[in-house]
């Protein structure tokens, strides 16, 4: 039934996530510290957040991520444990209000730790 229903759905669907996408990378991209590439395919994005970790004086992906759940409320999945250290998974199957949320928080943490550093 799946696979001969109707697939009206998978383009709501795929327009849904595509705009998540866009809004989570352009977002991401926004904070100063992290980078990230637009993905292919996926339901998170990958950023790099080096400049972050170092302009808030931590020393890798693990302990980034804690900053974030302890400091933000925010869960992120270390890239160390994908081979990328230096790197934050995030996922963007939850909805807008949701990643909203996620992203004002990280950038809200981020820039409060950076501005006491300064």
């Amino acid at each position: 039934m799946a696979l001969n229903g109707d697939q009206a759905c998978v383009a709501e669907m795929n327009k849904a996530f595509k705009e998540r996408h866009d809004y989570v990378v352009a977002g991401l991209n926004d904070i100063p510290g992290i980078s990230c590439l637009a993905g292919a395919g996926t339901f998170y994005a990958f950023a790099n957040v080096e400049g972050a970790m170092r302009a808030l004086g931590i020393k890798d992906d693990n302990a980034f991520a804690e900053y974030l759940l302890v400091e933000g409320g925010v869960a992120v999945v270390p890239g160390s444990g994908f081979g990328a250290p230096g790197h934050m998974r995030i996922s963007f199957a939850c909805s807008m209000k949701t990643l909203e949320d996620a992203l004002g928080r990280i950038r809200r943490v981020l820039s409060v730790a950076v501005a006491k550093r300064a």
